[in-house]
């Protein structure tokens, strides 16, 4: 029995309609309506390769995209997409099983693989005619085998239509649920879009100390030489692992540079991911315009975020309770806007605190939590947006990223 598609020859609109009402048949039935994963699963999969993207269907994909990981998770440890998989494989061959769906589209999904196919929906043989009149003209003309049935009673079709109209339902419904992109994926469209180098500009330090160095013949002898370092926050440098494994994850290219080598023809050149605050002048510059941007004392002994909308600061950090107990409430902007100056797709990631700058980043590569910033979007016009992220910090690190606010334009 043949598939519906090949690579040459790309899905019918009347084929599409026609699996996307079998999916949404098959996960109504207990086999996986008791379920959350698998029905999302299998929807992902489906819809994906209806549109042509396939190649897009590998393990760690699907991982960041339905189950929120990490873009650069474990998949050897965490074998939570294949698990998943071999499950829906298990499932649908339970449906074809039970009476009843003999002649139904079967969809599949085969060992080893993500991509679904699918076959037609009933037997067919066919036959040969003779064009013209002569056989060296014939062409093979496929013809339906439709079992005969007995007559059907007025008020089974009524049973029927009412069952067409309601998977019709379900399948529009589906359909303008899944259509939209993923809250990942239009967040980080501005900067993955561009076909220009992402540039980081992080926040560095030049640090005066004193090295000890291993004598390369006697590795047991340290020699203490003064030096000068530039150094990177360590809370800073996570925050820049995780997102470059988003970009990593799409293929984008990317340089790095600290803050003090940074220029404004560098941010001119292409996209920009802007990491740290205080120790950024590019962060504060950038931000300063914007609703949510950050202040601080002049003694540096208390720091915050300012909502330009009342001109207060809502949210704030008090160093001297940051350094003694070092239990506190840490504070962080992840910003995505065009910039005016630059003319490019700008992304910030800063806390007050070192913290809150962690917190950024593992809110930039947790679906979850994009999608809650989403939700509070209204606007579909909306291209820029500012979202206020809280953390709280014990014993020097940070849980879960909560947000605050959300602001858009």
């Amino acid at each position: 029995m043949s598939v519906l598609a090949t690579p040459q020859k790309p899905f019918s609109e009347e084929e599409k309609l026609a699996i996307e009402a079998q999916v949404e048949r098959l996960i109504s039935t207990p086999f996986f309506s008791h379920s959350r994963r698998l029905p999302s699963f299998l929807r992902y999969v489906v819809t994906h390769t209806l549109a042509g993207n396939s190649d897009y269907l590998k393990e760690r994909t699907l991982g960041i995209e339905i189950f929120g990981k990490d873009p650069d998770y474990d998949t050897a440890n965490d074998p939570i997409v294949r698990v998943t998989a071999a499950e829906v494989r298990k499932r649908i061959a339970q449906y074809y099983q039970a009476p009843g769906h003999e002649h139904e589209l079967r969809v599949a999904l085969p060992p080893g693989s993500y991509v679904p196919t699918f076959q037609p929906n009933r037997l067919q043989t066919s036959i040969d005619i003779v064009e013209g009149g002569s056989p060296s003209g014939s062409r093979e003309i496929p013809v339906e085998i439709v079992p005969s049935r007995p007559s059907t009673p007025p008020w089974r079709w009524l049973t029927a239509v009412a069952g067409i109209l309601l998977a019709l339902a379900i399948f529009w419904s589906f359909k303008a649920r899944h259509s939209q992109p993923t809250a990942f994926a239009e967040f980080w469209s501005p900067i993955l879009a561009s076909t220009d180098p992402v540039l980081f500009c992080i926040a560095d330090q030049t640090q005066y100390t004193a090295i000890s160095l291993r004598d390369a013949d006697d590795p047991t002898h340290l020699v203490t030489l003064n030096d000068n370092l530039t150094a990177v926050v360590i809370d800073d440098l996570s925050a820049v692992t995780k997102i470059a494994g988003v970009l990593q994850s799409a293929g984008k290219p990317y340089k790095l540079r600290g803050e003090g080598a940074t220029t404004l023809s560098d941010l001119r050149t292409g996209p920009s991911i802007i990491i740290g605050a205080f120790d950024n002048a590019w962060t504060l510059r950038l931000l300063k315009p914007l609703r949510f941007h950050f202040w601080n004392t002049k003694d540096m002994t208390k720091f915050g975020i300012v909502d330009a909308s009342t001109g207060q600061v809502r949210w704030g950090v008090d160093r001297t309770q940051q350094m003694t107990i070092n239990n506190y409430r840490d504070y962080a902007i992840v910003a995505r806007f065009t910039d005016r100056v630059t003319g490019q797709p700008t992304l910030i990631a800063a806390g007050i605190g070192r913290g809150g700058t962690t917190a950024a980043g593992e809110f930039l590569t947790n679906s979850e939590l994009l999608q809650q910033a989403k939700a509070q979007i209204t606007s579909p016009a909306a291209k820029n947006v500012e979202v206020v992220l809280s953390t709280q910090i014990i014993d020097g690190e940070p849980g879960k990223p909560t947000v605050e606010a959300v602001y858009y334009w």
